[in-house]
């Protein structure tokens, strides 16, 4: 009897999702009374947020948005090696964006912080909350993925990306499909971690390019480092190239 209790005690049972997500407002199909009343208000609101975003981060640059999954742990080895990148990037020069939430997010944010660099976190109202972290110095809560999303490719001069789920995969496949449309300046996309992207970018060259759905500089655009060094070094090259070409008169995200 005490075991089947232990066991149904170790159950987890998530929290009821919030039904206030604007999110999901926005998405479903409206009635004929939300599309007479409500739609054209939430635009308003959605213009609000973009601006109140604009406000906030106009003046933070240069910076490096980094990427991951949440559920990342203290003592997983990629949270140290994203607390050390983001270290080496902010003695380097560079803000750091986050997506303000724990784990990896955690480790660049706590990165940033011990290098005395400004440390951003962009959070997302989620169906579970999703606290920011302690380890942020100018946060920010959206409704809106799209607009949280616009914020990072803005302000933005690289995109570091650790392991991560869906959400990260989201976020690393939206900057790719930007630079290959020309709709961005062209800005390194970094994934850190052979062992868990390695598969992934020879699955694009060897079927998707193979297939002709992509060019080869679509994938070269690409780099898979194991070391928290070489991310800087890319993203340092780069800056530099930048600022000789004077492509940096505004961030990457700009043009």
């Amino acid at each position: 009897m005490r075991e089947d209790r232990r066991k149904q005690a170790a159950v987890h049972i998530p929290p009821k999702p919030r039904e206030s997500l604007e999110d999901r407002k926005l998405l479903d199909w409206p009635s004929r009374e939300e599309m007479m009343q409500s739609e054209s208000w939430r635009v308003l609101r959605i213009s609000a947020e973009i601006v109140n975003g604009f406000q906030h981060l106009s003046d933070v640059y240069p910076a490096v948005a980094m990427f991951g999954s949440a559920r990342t742990k203290l003592a997983d080895n990629y949270y140290q090696a994203a607390a050390k990148t983001a270290e080496l990037l902010g003695r380097a020069g560079f803000a750091i964006i986050t997506g303000g939430g724990p784990g990896i997010m955690e480790a660049c944010n706590k990165g940033a912080r011990t290098a005395g660099a400004l440390s951003i976190g962009c959070n997302i109202e989620l169906p579970f909350e999703q606290e920011i972290n302690r380890y942020i110095d100018k946060a920010m809560t959206f409704r809106y993925f799209f607009v949280r999303k616009l914020m990072f490719v803005k302000y933005a001069e690289a995109f570091v990306t650790f392991p991560g789920g869906f959400g990260t995969l989201d976020e690393l496949f939206g900057a790719l499909v930007l630079i290959q449309t020309k709709k961005i300046s062209d800005f390194p996309v970094i994934l850190f971690g052979s062992d868990y992207w390695s598969g992934m970018v020879q699955w694009l060259r060897d079927v998707v390019l193979k297939a002709n759905n992509v060019v080869d500089e679509d994938v070269t655009n690409i780099h898979v480092v194991d070391e928290p060094e070489k991310v800087r070094d890319i993203i340092l090259d780069y800056h530099a190239k930048a600022l000789h070409n004077n492509e940096l008169d505004r961030p990457a995200g700009m043009a």
